[in-house]
């Protein structure tokens, strides 16, 4: 294992090399206002951080990650376009894993432009692809963007999409509720009687636990409505699985996803915006004929992420995590832009892996 100099300094050169493409370093605090991430992850982020609570200042979490406040910083100041680079500690709870480390080294790139989406991402890529240059790694790619146009264009309500969307980065509880939207159960006696009662609380006991009687009634009526909304087509169940199944180099995965958009019109414009994207990458020198892609990539540790996703791997080690990951969170600038956003993306490396990476191949 690399010494923790080394890892300062490789990662001290690599935030050089992207202050030389026009990136402006920044700093962020270590401990974090725990608010904003509670909102955007909710509950579950306790699980992966660490946590601290001071009087003055309310809940803190030790930083899990660079974006957020990144992101933060250029909603409220930053002008655009604008290129950040950063290096320093991230620390992640690894209760499960006691291999995987808690604390390590991140340098990160991050564009806030909204000139060209597809020629971002391809910056950005390409630029970490040649910060990891010498390294025997395999590329993955994905588009977030494209099942959520996918989800979008269901027919059947708003409600069980917001549902979908909101459970993209988790499959299986994803796949739950779509095997449940299209196949209903009929409602237990019990929960059928309160869905058609002229008033549910009429036998209710005393009121117990944390939700309202208000709260407890908005509840039963988007339950009826539910139960009287139509079961999402089998035909447009059968094209989302496919979808989720496409896995293939970028110019055969491109004309599978045109196949399925016969089906499903909805997701025209994200493979457009794909197709796109391929194009910027061949134009940085990107080998796209043989770059993999996966329309499933990402949904079970990139939540932020709404577009392009990627990630660089070490062929023969499924022991070690990505080496870099990156993605565009558009969506992500909306949330805590109050009102403001701007399209974005970035990726980090992990110079620490990168140095016992190169430290097995000499």
């Amino acid at each position: 294992m690399a010494a923790r100099a080394e890892i300062l300094a490789l990662a001290a050169r690599l935030r050089s090399g992207f202050e030389a493409q026009g990136a402006r370093a920044v700093e962020t605090p270590i401990l974090q206002p725990a608010d904003a991430l509670l909102d955007l992850y909710g509950e579950e982020i306790r699980a992966r951080a660490y946590t601290a609570t001071d009087a003055l200042r309310g809940e803190q979490m030790m930083r899990p990650d660079f974006t957020v406040p990144v992101v933060q910083m250029h909603m409220s100041q930053g002008a655009e376009p604008a290129r950040y680079t950063y290096a320093g500690e991230v620390f992640r709870r690894q209760e499960h894993d006691p291999d995987r480390a808690n604390e390590y080294i991140q340098v990160g790139y991050e564009v806030f432009d909204r000139t060209d989406p597809a020629a971002a991402d391809a910056e950005v890529f390409a630029l970490i692809a040649q910060a990891l240059g010498g390294l025997s790694l395999r590329a993955a790619t994905g588009d977030i963007g494209i099942l959520k146009a996918a989800i979008l264009g269901l027919q059947t309500t708003e409600t069980r999409k917001a549902m979908l969307l909101r459970h993209i980065w988790r499959p299986r509880r994803f796949r739950a509720l779509l095997d449940r939207y299209a196949h209903p159960q009929a409602p237990a006696p019990a929960r059928a009687a309160l869905f058609t009662a002229a008033d549910p609380f009429a036998e209710a006991g005393p009121e117990i636990g944390l939700r309202s009687r208000a709260e407890i009634a908005r509840r039963l009526h988007a339950l009826r409505d539910d139960a009287a909304t139509a079961p999402i087509s089998h035909h447009e169940l059968t094209m989302i699985d496919a979808l989720l199944t496409v896995r293939e180099t970028a110019p055969f995965a491109l004309q599978q996803l045109r196949d399925i958009a016969v089906d499903l019109p909805a997701i025209t414009p994200a493979i457009d915006g794909l197709d796109a994207r391929f194009t910027a990458l061949a134009a940085r020198g990107i080998d796209t004929e043989n770059l993999d892609f996966e329309a499933a990539y990402g949904r079970t540790s990139m939540e932020y992420y709404d577009g392009f996703v990627f990630g660089f791997y070490a062929e023969g080690r499924p022991d070690l995590p990505p080496v870099a990951t990156g993605g565009r969170y558009d969506a992500l600038t909306r949330e805590l832009g109050q009102g403001a956003e701007i399209p974005a993306v970035g990726a980090v490396l992990r110079p620490g892996l990168m140095l016992e990476l190169q430290e097995v191949s000499r």
